[in-house]
């Protein structure tokens, strides 16, 4: 091992202990994807870093030993902020930084400046052992909201469901991003079967807010609400980070969404991810047109072969809404879960759930 590499497997070892975890691998993957996220002195001052929101006052107690400076400190902690690598948030005119996970996380806001070599990397960590780590969470990081025109006033739709309502009562920037999944699967010559729209995700919140520091250009909420409409004609599943305070949203397909394709492999995804509602057929309605199960990203609905109808796979249906909406016959109705899923606060609360493994 080179003298190079001790620090990163510190700061791999460090990484496997905070939110969804950072596992070693026999190849050494993870250290090549770290080293094009941290330069060895950010590595160092990584380790001083964890799911608590730190400023920079207390990264430089902790470093004091080093003899680093403050004014070192708050450039480096920029510079890995600026690449992706870690996070922050702003309260009071001060930042505090804390570290994300490699997905959902790292691999959004390090994508506009990933190297092809980053991306094979990332491809072939997330069908190993990090894919094993993401999908053994207890806690979902995403989750699904349902499309707008698939719910009702009778749903009595709390906020942090309602796209609308996210967008219209947002206080800061939007932005809009590629789709970091839907660029990849077009490179390796598979263009998405859905939509042949990249622009489709949403930044809000800190993450807005970090984009337009980093010079990306916000949207109206106008363009915002026109982008989500086309998002939901195209079929592709809403999905925000898990915390109430929304960051992101993803627009996702079942043929080239990281996230949703780890889940999609499961038998039971419905169980293992957070959603408030899932879709039931009205059988006597149903005219068995198989448009829904065309629709559906999931693999959650097939026809019957006795009565020809639809049927939902409840282990499977993670309550989208995209069947709803195209239903000719108007036979598929979204319904809400008994005992609804609250998200955490914000994305904090939630690291800090991961980093417990609760």
């Amino acid at each position: 091992m080179e003298n190079t590499d001790k620090i990163y497997v510190e700061l791999q070892k460090h990484l496997d202990k905070q939110a969804v975890g950072f596992p070693a691998t026999k190849t050494g993957v993870e250290l090549r994807i770290l080293k094009e996220l941290f330069t060895p002195e950010q590595a160092g001052m990584a380790l001083h870093l964890s799911v608590e929101p730190k400023s920079v006052i207390q990264v430089h107690e902790e470093m004091r030993a080093s003899g680093t400076t403050v004014e070192k400190v708050a450039q480096l902690l920029i510079e890995m902020v600026k690449n992706g690598a870690i996070t922050a948030k702003e309260e009071n005119g001060n930042y505090y930084f804390f570290t994300m996970p490699l997905l959902v996380g790292i691999a959004e806001m390090h994508g506009g400046r990933a190297t092809p070599q980053f991306w094979q990397d990332f491809s072939s960590y997330m069908a190993g052992e990090f894919g094993k780590a993401y999908n053994s969470t207890k806690t979902s990081q995403m989750r699904t909201i349902p499309v707008g025109k698939s719910i009702t006033v009778e749903h009595h739709v709390t906020t942090y469901d309602n796209i609308r309502d996210i967008i219209n009562n947002t206080c800061d920037p939007i932005v809009i991003n590629r789709c970091m999944c839907r660029m990849g699967a077009a490179a390796r010559g598979n263009p998405c079967k859905k939509t042949h729209r990249e622009e489709t995700c949403m930044g809000f919140g800190e993450w807005a807010k970090l984009a337009v520091t980093g010079g990306a250009q916000p949207i109206s909420k106008e363009e915002a609400l026109g982008i989500m409409r086309q998002n939901e004609e195209d079929g592709l599943v809403l999905q925000p980070n898990n915390y109430q305070k929304v960051d992101f949203v993803c627009a996702c397909c079942g043929c080239c969404c990281g996230i949703l394709m780890l889940q999609k492999a499961l038998p039971d995804p419905a169980i293992v991810w957070a959603h408030n509602y899932y879709a039931a057929v009205d059988a006597a309605s149903c005219v068995g047109c198989g448009t829904c199960v065309e629709r559906c990203q999931v693999n959650a609905i097939k026809i019957e072969v006795n009565n020809g109808a639809a049927v939902i796979n409840l282990e499977r249906c993670i309550g989208c809404g995209n069947c709803v909406v195209t239903c000719p016959s108007e036979a598929i109705k979204l319904l809400k879960k008994a005992e609804e899923s609250v998200p955490p606060a914000d994305a904090p609360a939630l690291y800090k759930m991961l980093a417990e493994r609760v």
